[in-house]
């Protein structure tokens, strides 16, 4: 008999796109003699649809032995699907709502890596629109020029930006707030490489099995934005160019960061390798851990001889406790 998998993808978020084409990823390779998928599309304005038809969760949800969440972004990887799938009683891949939330929450995950013993790239966090103004004059005076700008709980490096000089940085933070963000992060530039390693639960017999890290080479005088993440301008070399010590030292802390932060099944780290060491950036949960053709993890998987149709089959098992 046939486990019935609710792939969950689309959602209301600004990185809508994206969790469609995971989920299509994950639809076109779950292994049909094994699974009977259900493609569960939620639109822009949060309406679920099963077999092109609206339907509330509540009739949905008992139907399926399990689901695979793909909802990248808000309501996906910041624990307001999981509480409901909980409230049904439905297993699913990955972290549970506190896990999920803490993870999304750049502040509170960068807080876990410090006191993990992690560095990690100063910051100022700006919670309130009407806080901004003093705010960017604080990190005008403190901060060398430019920094990063960022949402403080979306990912896919949605909204994104590094300038510098008070009107660019004040306009960046209010644009965020004008969007309905609900922080804003500022944080000081770290120059180096950029390297992003997958931690997955149980794989080949290992609690944490830890995928080599990958080398994240953007354009030319770009960063690693949305655009250039997806249109396959980034150069992603796996392993990545780094010396062994640091490559030991970036799957090191993958892992301490997977457990501090109580996260299940998998999770993708990022971090800075500079001369003054590695930084710490974010760790995605499964949620926010992009499963196209040009996300990162799959291609790390590929590198170890994991096929993500086997990826796949190993979710399930994971979420149902197999």
């Amino acid at each position: 008999m046939q486990t019935i998998v609710g792939v969950l993808r689309g959602g209301p978020s600004r990185e809508h796109e994206v969790s469609l084409r995971s989920g299509a990823a994950i639809l076109a390779n779950l292994p049909e003699e094994r699974y009977a998928a259900r493609d569960i599309y939620i639109d822009r304005q949060g309406v679920w649809h099963d077999r092109g038809r609206p339907v509330a969760p509540s009739r949905l949800l008992p139907s399926l032995d399990v689901v695979i969440v793909a909802l990248h972004g808000k309501f996906g990887h910041d624990g307001e699907v999981q509480r409901l799938l909980e409230k049904f009683g439905v297993p699913y891949t990955g972290a549970d709502p506190w896990s999920s939330f803490l993870s999304s929450h750049k502040v509170m995950a960068k807080e876990k890596a410090k006191e993990a013993g992690l560095m990690t790239p100063q910051y100022h966090f700006v919670e309130r629109r009407e806080n901004a103004e003093a705010a960017v004059r604080e990190v005008i005076r403190t901060f060398h020029q430019p920094v990063v700008i960022k949402p403080v709980n979306s990912g896919s490096s949605v909204g994104v930006s590094i300038v510098g000089g008070y009107a660019p940085v004040y306009e960046a933070v209010r644009a965020l707030f004008q969007e309905g963000e609900s922080g804003v992060l500022v944080e000081e530039v770290i120059r180096g490489k950029e390297a992003t390693v997958g931690v997955v639960e149980g794989l080949r017999g290992e609690k944490f099995y830890t995928l080599p890290p990958v080398e994240v080479i953007p354009p030319d005088g770009e960063f690693f934005n949305y655009a250039n993440k997806y249109d396959g301008s980034t150069r992603e070399v796996c392993p990545g160019n780094f010396s062994r010590v640091a490559s030991e030292e970036l799957q090191r802390a993958a892992k301490v960061m997977h457990r501090a932060l109580g996260l299940r099944h998998y999770s993708r780290s990022d971090f800075i390798v500079s001369k003054r060491g590695i930084y710490f950036l974010e760790t995605n949960n499964n949620a926010a851990v992009g499963l196209t053709d040009e996300s990162l993890l799959p291609k790390a998987l590929a590198a170890v001889g994991v096929t993500l149709r086997d990826f796949l089959s190993h979710l399930v098992n994971l979420a149902l406790g197999r």
